[in-house]
């Protein structure tokens, strides 16, 4: 073999090494569990009236986010307040953009929730605005209950 074989084999394997682990630092390193009571995981959201985030009955919350990035927080949870009721409390958002989460994370599917809300079946709110600064969560919730929330970047940081 020669020496030139041996070098190109040297890459190719740093290379496949080296695209292993970037896979997964990007897809399960940074992620830790968001357990139930922890303060991230109280999903608000905001007031017509008030116009400042307002807790809301929730239940059978999963969440994950990571300190990598502001933007990989997502969750599900279940609501027994229709959708109705929702839009008559709290703010809508119009530009909600669902963003896509880890495969592992099977709750949560960033093109159902976007599909949904594209078609009306799924309603977007505001949850917090700056929740972090020029980030904002926001809360889609299906007509059966089913809810999901993501941070997305606002009208701060869009341009």
């Amino acid at each position: 073999m020669t020496a030139g074989k041996l070098f190109a084999g040297a890459i190719v394997i740093s290379a496949a090494i080296a695209g292993a682990a970037l896979y997964y630092l990007q897809v399960y390193a940074y992620y830790d569990e968001v357990a139930a009571d922890a303060p991230e995981a109280q999903i608000m959201l905001t007031s017509l009236a008030s116009k400042q985030p307002e807790t809301f009955l929730f239940e059978d919350f999963q969440g994950i986010d990571a300190t990598s990035s502001p933007l990989r927080f997502r969750a599900c949870f279940t609501t027994p307040q229709s959708q109705a009721m929702l839009t008559e409390t709290y703010v809508t958002m119009e530009d909600a953009v669902p963003l896509m989460g880890p495969n592992w994370f099977d709750c949560y599917d960033a093109r159902e929730i976007g599909a949904a809300l594209e078609t009306g079946d799924a309603i977007a709110f505001l949850g917090q605005k700056d929740i972090l600064d020029g980030i904002d969560r926001v809360i889609a919730v299906f007509p059966d209950g089913r809810g999901f929330a993501w941070h997305q970047l606002n009208d701060k940081y869009k341009e």
